[in-house]
C-alpha cells in the first residue's frame, strides 16, 4: 500500500472536518454557547487544521492510487475522523472520557445514531451542530465508497450498483469517480436543503431543521431532542422526514436520473420496486399488528407503523414511541427491518435491498430445481440475468455477515444485562441503525455500556459502515505485501 498517497488525501479530509468544527464554532457564537465551549470548540478546530494541514506538508507528491490504496484510505481515513471529532467533546467537556467520545464520534460518521448522551437538551449548540454534521459527512462518505471502492470487492450489490453508476475503470481510480461522486454529492446537496426548508415548514426551527436535515438524508438519526422525533409531536414533521429518509435510502444514482428528467428510473429499477414494495407491506403489517394488539386508535396504529417501520428499514433510527412496550409481533418485524436497510448506492446501512432480493431469487430457483433437476433456471433482476459470481458473492456476503453478528453478541454478553440487549446492540451498530431494544431500546442510551463493550461496539459500527471486506481485507498479510 502507498502509505504516502493514502495520508495525503487522509490529510484533506482532516482539513474538511477542520472547517466544519469551525462552522460549528461560528453557529455556538450566534447562539450564545458558553465562552468555554466556544474556546474549545475554535481549539479543536484549529488543531485539526494544524494537524490535517502538517500531515498534507509531509506526505506531498504525485499521487499514485491503486484500488489496495482505496482500501486503506476508506478504512484509515473513518478511523482518523472519528478519533479527530472526538476533540469538540472532550474538550468543550461534552463527553469526557475518550473512548466514549469515540464511540459517538464514530456513530456519528458512520451514521448510525447510537448515542452515549443522556440528556441531548444539555449539549451547547455547537456540540449539536457537530454531531449532526459528523453524520452528514459520514452520508456523504459513503456515496464515494459506493462509487470508486466497493465495485472492486465483489460484494454483490456494488457490482450492480456499479451499472447504475458511473463506476471506476478496471485497474485504478480514475478522474471518471470524482466527476461522478461531485454529481451525486450536488444531489445530497440539494435534497439536504429541500429537507431543511420542508421541517422549517413543518413547524421546526431553523437549527433544528437544518440539524435533522443532516441527520435524515444521512439515515443517522441524531436528535436535538432527547426524546427524538416524538418531542415535536407534529405529523407534518414525521411525514417530511419519511419522505427524506425514503430518499436517502434510495440509490443516489436514480434521484440523479429523476432529476435529469428521467423520473421514471425509479420504477424502472427492480431492487427500488422491491424495496419501495417491501417498505409499504412492512408499515402496513407494522400498524395492524398495533391495532389488534393494543388500545391505539387506526389512526395512530398506521401513523407509529409508517414512521417506525421506515426509520428501521432505512437504518436511521429516529423515534416517535417507546416501541419495547409493543407486541412480540411487531419488535420482530422491526427486527426484520433493521436487518434489511436500503438500496445500494444509498447513504442508509444494513444487508442492502439488493442482496435480500437476489437471496429470495436464488432461493426459489433452488426449490424449482429440487423438483426438476435438470431445467435450466436464471436469476434474473428485471430483464438482466444475474452472473453466478455475483450470487456466490452476495451469498457469502451474508453468510459472513451472520458469523460476525453471532460473534459480536458472544462478545457482548458480559457487557450487557441479558442476551436480548447483547444480540440487538450488536444488529444495530452493525446495521447502522442506533437504538436496538431492552438497555439499549429506544428511550435508553449506551452510556452504561462497560468501555470494552463500546470499542467492540465502535468496531461493529465501522464494519457495518463500511461493508465488511473493506475492513476484513485489512487483516491479511496478503494486503500488505507487494
Amino acid at each position: 500500500m502507498n502509505f504516502r498517497s493514502v495520508f495525503h488525501l487522509i490529510s484533506y479530509l482532516l482539513i474538511v472536518m477542520a472547517i466544519g468544527m469551525f462552522a460549528s464554532w461560528v453557529v455556538g457564537y450566534h447562539y450564545g454557547d458558553p465562552e468555554m465551549v466556544q474556546r474549545h470548540m475554535l481549539f479543536s478546530a484549529g488543531t485539526v487544521l494544524l494537524l490535517g494541514v502538517a500531515l498534507a506538508l509531509l506526505t506531498r507528491g504525485p499521487i499514485h492510487l491503486t484500488r489496495r490504496d482505496g482500501f486503506g484510505i476508506v478504512t484509515f481515513g473513518w478511523l482518523c475522523m472519528a478519533h479527530a471529532g472526538a476533540l469538540p467533546y472532550v474538550w468543550t467537556g461534552s463527553i469526557a472520557a475518550p473512548i466514549s467520545a469515540i464511540f459517538e464520534s464514530m456513530s456519528g460518521f458512520t451514521a448510525t445514531g447510537s448515542t452515549i448522551v443522556p440528556v441531548v437538551e444539555e449539549l451547547p449548540f455547537s456540540i449539536l451542530f457537530w454531531r449532526a454534521l459528523t453524520q452528514w459527512f459520514g452520508g456523504l462518505g459513503i456515496l464515494v465508497l459506493c462509487v470508486a471502492i466497493l465495485p472492486f470487492l465483489g460484494v454483490g450489490g456494488m457490482q450492480i450498483y456499479r451499472a447504475e453508476a458511473t463506476g471506476p475503470s478496471k485497474d485504478r481510480l480514475t478522474p471518471r469517480i470524482a466527476e461522478t461522486a461531485k454529481l451525486l454529492w450536488g444531489v445530497y446537496f440539494l435534497l439536504t436543503v429541500l429537507c431543511a426548508l420542508f421541517l422549517q415548514w413543518a413547524g421546526m426551527s431553523w437549527f433544528d431543521a437544518v440539524c435533522h436535515s443532516f441527520t435524515t438524508l444521512a439515515t443517522g438519526g441524531f436528535s436535538t431532542r432527547t426524546a427524538s422525533i416524538a418531542a415535536f409531536e407534529s405529523v407534518a414533521v414525521e411525514g417530511v422526514m419519511i419522505v427524506f429518509m425514503l430518499l436517502g435510502s434510495l440509490s443516489f444514482a436514480l434521484h440523479y436520473r429523476a432529476l435529469t428528467g428521467r423520473p421514471l428510473s425509479y420504477f424502472r429499477n427492480p431492487e427500488c420496486r422491491f424495496f419501495l414494495g417491501l417498505w409499504l407491506a412492512g408499515c402496513l403489517v407494522l400498524g395492524f399488528t398495533l391495532i389488534n394488539n393494543s388500545h391505539t386508535s387506526i389512526t395512530e396504529a398506521l401513523r407509529d407503523g409508517f414512521f417506525q417501520c421506515t426509520t428501521m428499514m432505512t437504518s436511521s433510527g429516529f423515534v416517535t414511541r417507546d416501541y419495547d412496550l409493543w407486541p412480540s409481533s411487531s419488535r420482530f418485524l422491526l427486527l426484520v427491518m433493521m436487518v434489511m436497510g436500503g438500496c445500494a448506492g444509498s447513504t442508509a446501512g444494513g444487508l442492502k435491498a439488493i442482496r435480500m432480493f437476489v437471496l429470495i431469487k436464488k432461493a426459489m430457483r433452488e426449490l424449482r430445481l429440487y423438483m426438476r433437476p435438470h431445467a435450466i433456471v436464471q436469476v434474473k433482476l428485471g430483464r438482466r440475468t444475474i452472473e453466478s459470481d455475483i450470487i456466490s458473492n452476495i451469498t457469502s456476503f451474508f453468510v459472513i455477515y451472520i458469523l460476525l453478528w453471532a460473534m459480536g453478541t458472544l462478545f457482548m454478553t458480559p457487557f450487557t444485562p441479558d442476551l436480548w440487549t447483547a444480540g440487538s446492540s450488536i444488529i444495530a451498530v452493525f446495521s447502522n441503525i442506533g437504538p436496538g431494544f431492552a438497555a439499549v431500546g429506544p428511550v435508553q442510551n449506551y452510556a452504561d455500556i462497560p468501555n470494552i463493550g463500546k470499542i467492540i461496539l465502535t468496531l461493529y459500527m465501522l464494519l457495518g459502515r463500511l461493508e465488511l471486506y473493506t475492513v476484513l481485507v485489512l487483516l491479511f498479510p496478503s494486503f500488505w505485501k507487494k
